[in-house]
């Protein structure tokens, strides 16, 4: 592609011109094969310079496509093979190419079909007798015939793959670039800015305290607020008065305000009222306390006395115990002692003296237990008294307390119904000017008019609210929008009334080609039967041969069924013969089509690799015939074939890894020997 500054007419090669997608790459590139690395050129005059370019400084081979020799036809089988399970496309479908190259794409790739997988593939291939190119996406390729190529590739690359990559590389190199010179300028720029950054960061680095303690205060106020804004949320929930009328709700709260306030009057009279009284029972009851402090007083001094009362008491009871254990003791030493009488009456006398001594303390010590017990069983009665009088204060100041609060709490709610309804009656006479432009005078000017109530107004909205729902959003552009409408419609109704005019013209045209192509078809059939017969009886040196249709099909749609009688052998169809037979009722076949419409050129991959001897001589013998007006090129390893060629052209490798072309030309010898 270095020449291409020096020849305007070099386009570039294949795989430059056409685009595909990543899943359809390996098999494009397999159905192109060598052909993706062939050079397109504008005209055959610039394919012909470029060869004599390279044969001049022997550069070696290369393979043109001039532009204004390429011609193909459309494939008659592509919407029957189209319907087949697992096809795709066909290969030049699946790639993109400028218009100019439409043909060129046509002639690489329209004739391969494309397919998911192998299986597929095989199925196809067997359906359509091996007639058609198969190429799946993973790279198999199934060649007419019969013969299958495949394998895994050596690297993931190929040159569409390799091409698409650099493309991609390209664009993401050119993408981070800009990205770089972006990046380059916002550092310049950030730098720039850093500085300045760090000089205002320096001056106002002493209003860093000041801004924070003003933070700290507006988030308080700021938490104050939330407060504040959440209690009223809580008092706005507990509102669910709802108008009937705003000047009816108006008057109803004016005078439940007026009872409210008259109440509120009464209420703060027995305030007054209940303060003075509640003063008087503080008072009462500050007297109360005090008396229940000394009787307090009085009560411990009394627990104290009767403690040590019964302390004493116990004492007593001790000594008296003791002293009757000791009499006791003294009666029994008397009882025991008899002798000692007169000690022991002196003795008991003195104890008995000391008995009626404790006996007398005890009998007033039992008084005063008596007296003092009275005492104590009045203070604690009295006591009682004074904790049930002072509870009962206490009960009474608590509810009258609540009653307060209760009333407190009353006026404030009202106060905030009031604001409240204010505040909506405000906002309803903003919404009657704002959607109707009425005052509130005004709209009650126009329901006395009307001489409607309340309800009945109110249900004459609710239905005109209705039918306005019922009829949907209004769109503002539904004009603008039915007038394109209509011109869509009507262009719409004339491309298809001119496409029911093409279309009609086209059936007409279908109907002529048919006719014209059943005609040609039978007449070129004919020829072609003849010419197989005659060609048949001249490669088998006798025999007959035929061509049948389809019986009960379309003659466009019918099938062929060859029919072929080798001499000696009875007549059979072609499913039945021998290979060799078979191949050779093929070249017959093929021999036939060539003589009725040579062409230029034809190339012949080893035809006659299944023939015998002899019948590779009647082979070459009928395929110089051919060549008054077709130049064939023959692959062959057949000695027949070989010697009845003009040109030997045979490639051998004297040295590893290098081929050399090797030409014999027969065309001398054979002069001489004539």
């Amino acid at each position: 592609m270095e020449q291409k500054p020096n020849y305007p007419g070099i386009v570039g090669v294949v795989a430059d011109i056409i685009r595909v997608n990543k899943k359809y790459e390996i098999a494009v590139e397999t159905a192109l094969g060598g052909s993706i690395q062939n050079i397109v050129t504008d005209n055959e005059q610039t394919a012909k310079s470029m060869i004599a370019h390279l044969k001049k400084n022997r550069y070696g081979r290369a393979t043109f496509l001039p532009l204004t020799n390429i011609h193909t036809k459309a494939a008659s089988r592509a919407q029957n093979i189209m319907a087949e399970p697992g096809v795709i496309g066909m290969a030049s479908t699946l790639v993109e190419a400028e218009d100019r190259f439409s043909e060129l794409v046509e002639y690489l790739l329209g004739r391969f079909v494309v397919v998911d997988h192998i299986d597929h593939a095989i199925a196809l291939a067997k359906k359509y007798h091996h007639t058609i190119r198969i190429v799946t996406t993973e790279g198999e390729l199934l060649n007419p015939g019969g013969s299958m190529s495949g394998g895994a590739f050596r690297n993931n690359n190929n040159l569409l793959g390799r091409r698409r990559e650099m493309e991609e590389l390209e664009q993401q190199t050119k993408k981070w670039k800009a990205r770089l010179t972006e990046i380059d300028a916002d550092i310049a720029k950030y730098e720039k800015d850093g500085a300045q950054i760090r000089q205002k960061i320096e001056t106002n680095h002493h209003l860093r305290e000041e801004l924070v303690l003003q933070q700290n205060t507006a988030k308080l106020q700021y938490d104050r607020a939330n407060r504040d804004m959440e209690q009223a949320k809580e008092q706005l929930d507990h509102i669910r008065f709802e108008s009937q009328g705003i000047e009816g709700q108006k008057k109803e709260l004016q005078d439940e305000l007026d009872k409210l306030q008259d109440q509120r009057k009464e209420n703060e009279d027995q305030n007054k009222i209940r303060e003075e009284r509640i003063a008087e029972c503080t008072d009462k009851l500050d007297q109360v306390r005090e008396q229940q402090k000394q009787l307090e007083t009085e009560d411990a001094q009394l627990q104290l006395d009767y403690t040590t009362l019964e302390q004493k008491k116990q004492f007593q009871q001790e000594n008296v115990n003791r002293v009757a254990g000791e009499l006791q003791n003294i009666c029994q030493q008397m009882e025991e002692a008899s002798g000692n009488n007169m000690q022991a009456d002196e003795r008991v006398r003195q104890k008995e003296e000391q008995i009626a001594d404790l006996r007398q303390q005890m009998d007033q010590l039992s008084v005063q237990i008596t007296t003092l017990t009275e005492m104590v069983e009045q203070k604690v009665k009295k006591r009682e008294e004074l904790t049930t009088r002072q509870k009962g204060f206490f009960e009474r100041r608590e509810s009258l307390s609540e009653q307060m609060n209760a009333l407190d709490k009353e006026v404030f709610r009202l106060r905030n119904s009031q604001e409240k309804l204010q505040e909506k009656m405000d906002s309803y006479t903003n919404y009657m000017w704002e959607q109707y432009e009425l005052t509130f005078s005004k709209a009650e000017e126009i329901r006395v008019a009307l001489n409607m109530s309340g309800a009945q107004m109110r249900a004459q909205i609710k239905t005109l609210k209705g039918k306005i729902k019922g009829l949907g959003d209004v769109n503002v552009n539904a004009i603008e929008q039915y007038r394109e409408l209509m011109e869509r419609y009507e262009l719409l109704n004339g491309q298809h009334d001119d496409l029911i005019k093409a279309a009609d013209v086209l059936r007409g045209i279908i109907e002529e080609l048919d006719t014209e192509m059943r005609k040609q078809f039978e007449e070129q059939f004919a020829e072609i039967q003849t010419r197989f017969d005659k060609v048949f009886k001249e490669l088998f040196g006798g025999g007959r041969g035929a061509l049948e249709l389809t019986e009960g099909e379309d003659v466009l749609e019918a099938g062929i069924k060859i029919v072929a009688q080798p001499p000696g052998k009875k007549l059979q169809n072609m499913m039945q013969m021998s290979g060799g037979e078979k191949a050779l009722t093929a070249i017959a076949l093929l021999f036939a089509i060539q003589s009725l419409k040579p062409s230029p050129f034809c190339l012949l991959d080893e035809i006659e690799a299944a023939l015998d001897d002899s019948n590779v001589g009647r082979y070459a013998n009928y395929l110089h015939k051919l060549t008054e007006n077709t130049q064939f090129i023959v692959i062959t390893h057949r000695r027949g074939t070989m010697n009845a060629a003009d040109i030997l052209y045979g490639i051998t490798m004297q040295e590893k890894g290098v081929s050399t072309l090797v030409s014999v030309s027969l065309l001398d010898e054979k002069e001489i020997a004539n």
